[in-house]
């Protein structure tokens, strides 16, 4: 096989994980998770802990150890199979408060420590750094098998590093939203899952009934293995083991790309069903033939053969090239999908935990701008160069450490990472663990790692000496026991803050952050503003979601529009909302600098605590009907208050209206008096004759908009759909909108392609409404430069246009009534319209099928319209249409 089919069957490859990975992402992006969310996915994604360590690297490590390479699949094994208790508890815990990673769940539970975050952080990059430069490495190697000349590895690392950081920029930042969730991500690494579990087994048994004479040979010949002088390594260590088997269960909760694809990912813990079982039998059929692989390697390949690519040398030396290119992709597959993950989930880390925080401790953020710091594009630029960072970091890595050095960092990096476990499970268990018990013993831990395992495996330094007991088990338990020592007793010698105090009972006792108290000790300044904070929001999530937020959260004060009471229990849960997309320190941090101008004190927190665990069902109950009294009220309340100021608002209108009326008719009588006078010359007469004419069609717009309003009300009014382009619909309506003379210049800012959209609905009324908010703009926004900047955007089954302005927008006092008939936002008793234009806009709407909201938190007016693509009577048209 040449090089050049191996370089092609290798793109062809990558570029299907890319098809999936973009089809999964685009089918989430409109809501349909039906494939993403199944457990069959959630399992196989899993596999992400099946590295080239493990693909390749198992049979050598059987090679030289005999049975101790199933200790690293072991803990994994017993971790998942009891996850009816732990894990669940945790998956449960981490989704309640949406942390983003390990680093994030450890500061959150230690009173949303950041600084602890960044240690975090710290501790995984460190680890995590020569385990990628051992994937990359052994894509390298596995294309120099391929070859017969002596390939240089530098170059195409370099590749492979570039093309793996695309994809991960790709679909790992794509947008910032309140969950950390990576779809098409998943989905690509299911897929490769299924590809080397199927190369691996393809292999095995070719081995075994191919190249060996059955399971029965096959087994003669371990044993004749394990009897000759070189298998030393061959004997079973208790210490080694128990070591191991600790490690690679730590690992299976801590690594990032575990915690991301086990804890992150899935919506809540029922995939955990499936998986307890599930994922172990993977790993099961991942192991259970490396051992027969690397016995027969031994005996047939020559004896300078490196054991860590017998699964690549003995097919491509039997002339099996398919075979040893179906191994390759798998290969390929555990190298790619392990850097992949990695790298979105130390990015993540180093966004929320090192840049974010810098970003916002240099920008102050204030909740009174009127245009706030933007957060969504420098987090994603963080992110973007996060990944950038980790991958060459890894790629760089091996002129620093060789190749002999990588050949255990596998292990090396499980017993970083195991010093996270103290805090991590002391923090779920027990409500007594301080953050200075877990910055000690993360401390303390992480040193001792250094010094006994990292930087003798890079040989700076010599391997320890503990006697009879294996260096690497020594250093294990040395270090894991001092860690939890220190977590435990110095916990027990200091008091957590307030905010450790109801963390602790959250995470301990797995209950709603808004049950235990409330999440957040913000307590909001008197100053601070719905609007503000909804227009901040809108720069970290984007304009809808933070909409649908806010509204949901209004909904569920019992009040009508978008803007919700700032109160605790609202900044609760915009803080966990946020925290998904920045990490809980930094969400906390961030609304804190806002809104958070005075902490609880430590008594408010305790009593507060203290009820809600002692709390019953009795109590909860009669806290769910006085909510709902207090919802009631409080619309009845609303109602009273619109009813109070639509009256105000009636009798200005009569006022008004009966002063438009009089006004033409007076001057159409004074003017039909002045016609009779015998002595008046021809040109006053047709000039009388012209003012009539233009007071009498005053009147009768007046008029046409009374019944115009009462038809619609009635709902009367007959719809004739046509279909037409939105686009020239728009265009009509700036035009004919340009007639009014405003005294101002209206620049229009459109996105001309995306108004590019085929609509079946009746094209006069729809104009009819975009003409008025268009006209509104033009008579009232009060900008020195008036822009109006108009926006459509085609949804499954409806449209969506956006007209906004850049005035002084609706006083927030007024926007409850906008679209009232009595409704005139200026001054009554000045000349202008009668107030009717956004009452028939709504009506309108609604006999369209759609509906006009005004919508808060913009630098100036805003409303949408939303409608759908073609009639409801119609029916709905197809996804192609």
């Amino acid at each position: 096989m040449s090089f050049d089919t191996l370089i092609f069957v290798a793109l062809f490859y990558v570029g299907l994980l890319f098809v999936i990975a973009w089809a999964a992402d685009r089918a989430a992006s409109r809501g349909r998770t039906r494939w993403s969310d199944k457990p069959l996915v959630y399992t196989l994604s899993l596999s992400v802990y099946c590295t080239a360590w493990t693909f390749y690297g198992a049979v050598g490590y059987a090679s030289r150890s005999g049975l101790e390479f199933v200790t690293i699949y072991l803990g994994p094994t017993i971790v998942l199979a009891g996850s009816w208790w732990g894990l669940r508890r945790l998956v449960r815990v981490a989704r309640m408060h949406r942390v983003t990673s390990v680093a994030d769940l450890i500061s959150a539970r230690f009173g949303k420590s950041n600084p602890l975050a960044a240690l975090i952080t710290l501790i995984a990059l460190i680890a995590a750094t020569p385990y990628l430069a051992l994937q990359l490495q052994s894509i390298s190697l596995s294309f120099a098998a391929f070859s017969a000349m002596d390939m240089p590895s530098g170059p195409l690392e370099s590749w492979v590093a570039v093309g793996l950081a695309v994809f991960a920029i790709l679909f790992g930042t794509r947008n910032v939203a309140a969950d950390e969730r990576h779809h098409g991500v998943v989905m690509a690494i299911a897929v490769e899952a299924v590809v080397k579990l199927i190369a691996f087994i393809a292999l095995g048994t070719w081995v075994i009934w191919g190249l060996a004479g059955g399971p029965a040979d096959v087994l003669a010949k371990i044993a004749e293995r394990a009897a000759q002088p070189d298998a030393a390594g061959w004997a079973l260590r208790p210490d080694r083991w128990t070591a191991l088997i600790a490690i690679s269960a730590a690992a299976v909760l801590t690594l990032p790309r575990m915690f991301q694809v086990l804890v992150v990912e899935p919506a809540d813990e029922t995939p955990l069903n499936s998986a307890a079982w599930a994922f172990p039998a993977y790993l099961m059929a991942m192991s259970l033939f490396v051992l027969p692989i690397a016995v027969i390697g031994k005996e047939l390949l020559p004896a300078n053969a490196s054991p860590d690519l017998y699964v690549l040398h003995l097919p491509l030396s039997q002339g099996a090239d398919k075979l040893a290119l179906l191994v390759f992709l798998g290969g390929l597959s555990s190298a790619t999908s392990m850097v992949i993950i990695s790298a979105i989930a130390l990015a993540t880390m180093i966004s929320n935990h090192w840049l974010v925080p810098v970003f916002l401790a240099l920008r102050r953020i204030d909740a009174s701008d009127a245009a706030p710091a933007d957060i969504r594009g420098p987090l994603l630029a963080s992110r973007r160069i996060a990944i950038l960072a980790v991958i060459g970091a890894g790629a760089g890595y091996q002129a620093i450490g060789g190749g002999q050095a990588l050949a255990a960092m596998g292990t090396v990096a499980f017993v970083g990472v195991a010093q996270l476990l103290p805090a991590m499970l002391g923090g779920l268990i027990w409500r007594g663990g301080t953050r200075i018990g877990a910055y000690l013993g993360i401390c303390a831990g992480a040193a001792l790692w250094m010094v006994w395992v990292f930087l003798p495996s890079l040989g700076v330094v010599r391997v320890p000496d503990f006697g009879p007991i294996d260096p690497l088990a020594g250093a294990v338990f040395l270090s894991l026991g001092l860690n939890a020592t220190l977590f435990t007793v110095v916990s027990l010698l200091t008091l957590p803050d307030p905010q450790e105090r109801v963390q602790g009972l959250s995470f301990v006792h797995a209950v709603a952050p808004e049950a235990a108290a409330a999440t957040s000790a913000i307590r909001p300044a008197s100053a601070v503003r719905a609007e503000a904070l909804l227009a901040l929001t809108r720069r970290v999530w984007g304009g809808d979601e933070a909409l649908l937020f806010f509204r949901s959260e209004a909904d569920r004060q019992g009040k009508s529009g978008f803007l919700p009471d700032v109160n605790s229990g609202f900044l609760s849960r915009l803080e966990r909302r946020l925290a998904g997309a920045m990490g809980t320190a930094t969400a906390h941090a961030m609304l804190a600098q806002v809104a958070g101008q005075r902490q609880t004190t430590m008594a408010e927190l305790m009593a507060v605590a203290s009820e809600a665990h002692s709390a019953k069902e009795r109590a909860r109950q009669l806290k769910d009907d006085s909510d709902e009294l207090a919802r009631t009220a409080r619309r009845l309340q609303e109602a009273n208050d619109r009813l109070t100021a639509l009256s105000v608002q009636k009798d200005a209108f009569l006022g008004q209206i009966s002063h438009e009326l009089r006004t033409p008719m007076t001057s159409v009588r004074a003017f039909s008096e002045l016609l009779k006078l015998p002595d008046i010359s021809t040109e006053e007469r047709e000039r009388f004759a012209s003012i009539i004419h233009e007071e009498a069609s005053r009147l009768t717009r007046l008029l046409d908009d009374l019944l115009d309003l009462s038809v619609l009300e009635s709902g009367e009014a007959r719809l004739s759909p046509t279909v037409f382009n939105l686009h020239d619909l728009i265009s009509r309506a700036i035009e004919a909108s340009s007639a009014l003379d405003s005294g101002k210049e209206l620049r229009v800012d459109r996105d001309i392609p995306a108004e590019q959209i085929m609509l079946i609905t009746d094209a006069d009324r729809l104009l009819q409404v975009l003409i008025n908010l268009v006209a509104n703009a033009r008579k009232y926004c009060d900008a020195a430069r008036p822009l109006l900047t108009i926006r459509a955007r085609r949804l499954p089954h409806s449209v969506q246009i956006t007209v906004m302005d850049n005035g002084s927008g609706i006083p927030a006092e007024k926007q409850d009534l906008v679209f009232e008939k009595f409704s005139r936002l200026n001054d009554p008793s000045r000349a202008g319209g009668a107030g009717l234009g956004l009452a028939i806009s709504r009506e309108v709407m609604t006999a369209l099928g759609g509906a006009i909201t005004y919508l808060p938190g913009y630098d100036g007016a805003a409303f949408r319209l939303e409608l759908p693509l073609r009639p409801p009577s119609l029916g709905q048209p197809d996804e192609a249409a």
